[in-house]
């Protein structure tokens, strides 16, 4: 039933219940709050278009895409579906076996709190080293950053625990295969090879991904979300940021440092090392599991080949044995000619007395018999049919 009374039917229940999904929301301070919301309070909250909300809609297929809009990043990996802004982030899926550990690890690392710890831990260790907390705050790693670090960290695990798992069983099923065919393990390794194809296609979607933001500065510079709000409350910019940004402790630290370090130039605003220091660590991970799923298939091919080997070596055996059969054959039709004349009911003049004849004919028959087996086989081996 409605709010004005009126009843509403079950299928548009049914439709809005499709249409909702759940989120948790995590801020700069790692706290969480679980959101029951549809797409469009998603889009209003995060300013973002529907074409880049739905990528994130598990019921569609897109390939692993990482994309830098306005004043977010749009991440989806897999089972890792975020939206980062410069201060929270967006995870759908949050009661996901897969997903729950990528929770605990973005509370645990988002707030600064564990970075401040740190770096107090070092000065402990270090008494005699003087304290310089504005390098320590520009070397500070954006919350952005952080998140994105996440997500990149928990993918590139998934995959690299998949892949270890495929090669467990892959390995000494492939060695069964080799010592003994037969149909279960043909089929057992039909079943690895298409895990390995759908697990490299997933891993190479990753990696090209990754290639992609690494060839193109533009597209790793759009990922700066904190930059680009600290350029919008700089004085060249001429414009102020939003109260919510400067009331943020993570924001308007940049901020005030931006402030007291002078304008920011051309040149700083298209520094992407940070960033592409980053995403060069978890590119060369991705691309380390992609070369042990390459390997795989090496062996699974090299496996086929000579699996295909003794399969033609036994096909060439069952070839010799049925020419054999073949020339014996023959021979005995010969046999069966001779038998065949003499067993015929006509009267002929040599047939009285002349019992020497039938000794010369059985002798002639099987030096006749043997010279065509022997040139069958002789044949046979000129033409590579049966072995020497």
């Amino acid at each position: 039933m409605g709010r004005d009374g009126t009843l509403v039917p079950v299928e548009s229940l049914k439709k809005k219940t499709a249409v909702s999904r759940s989120w948790i929301l995590l801020d700069h301070n790692g706290q969480s709050t679980i959101l029951d919301v549809d797409k469009y309070a998603i889009m209003r909250r995060v300013q973002i278009h529907a074409r880049d909300l739905r990528i994130l809609d598990p019921l569609l297929s897109y390939p692993s895409a990482i994309l830098g809009r306005e004043g977010v990043i749009v991440l989806n990996l897999e089972h890792i579906k975020a939206i980062i802004t410069a201060e929270e982030v967006l995870l759908r899926d949050p009661l996901d076996d897969n997903v729950i550990p990528i929770v605990e690890e973005l509370q645990r690392r988002l707030p600064l709190v564990n970075v401040t710890s740190e770096i107090q831990g070092e000065e402990e260790e270090h008494p005699g080293v003087p304290k310089d907390f504005d390098t320590g705050e520009e070397n500070e790693f954006p919350f952005e950053f952080r998140a994105l670090e996440v997500a990149l960290e928990a993918i590139c695990s998934f995959l690299d625990a998949r892949t270890r798992e495929l090669e467990t069983d892959a390995y000494p099923a492939l060695d069964e295969l080799t010592s003994k065919i037969s149909s279960r393990n043909l089929d057992r390794v039909r079943k690895l090879k298409s895990s390995m194809t759908r697990l490299t296609n997933r891993v190479q979607k990753v990696r090209d991904e990754l290639e992609q933001l690494l060839d193109d500065d533009d597209d790793m510079a759009d990922l700066y979300l904190s930059r680009k709000l600290v350029g919008l409350s700089s004085p060249v910019s001429g414009s102020g940021a939003p109260n919510w940004f400067l009331n943020s402790p993570t924001i308007g630290s940049k901020i005030s440092r931006t402030s007291r370090a002078s304008a920011t130039t051309m040149q700083g605003e298209n520094d992407v090392e940070d960033l592409e220091m980053l995403l060069e660590a978890y590119f060369m991970q991705i691309d380390g599991t992609l070369n042990k799923l390459t390997t795989l298939r090496e062996y699974i091919d090299d496996t086929e080949d000579y699996i295909n080997i003794q399969l033609d070596n036994h096909r060439n055996q069952l070839i010799q044995l049925e020419l054999l059969l073949c020339s014996g054959t023959v021979c005995l039709s010969v046999y069966s000619l001779v038998a065949a004349i003499f067993g015929m009911n006509l009267q002929y003049t040599w047939r009285e007395g002349h019992s020497y004849v039938f000794k010369w004919v059985v002798i002639l028959t099987a030096i006749i018999c043997a010279s065509i087996f022997t040139s069958i086989i002789s044949y046979a081996r000129h033409k590579g049919l049966v072995g020497s």
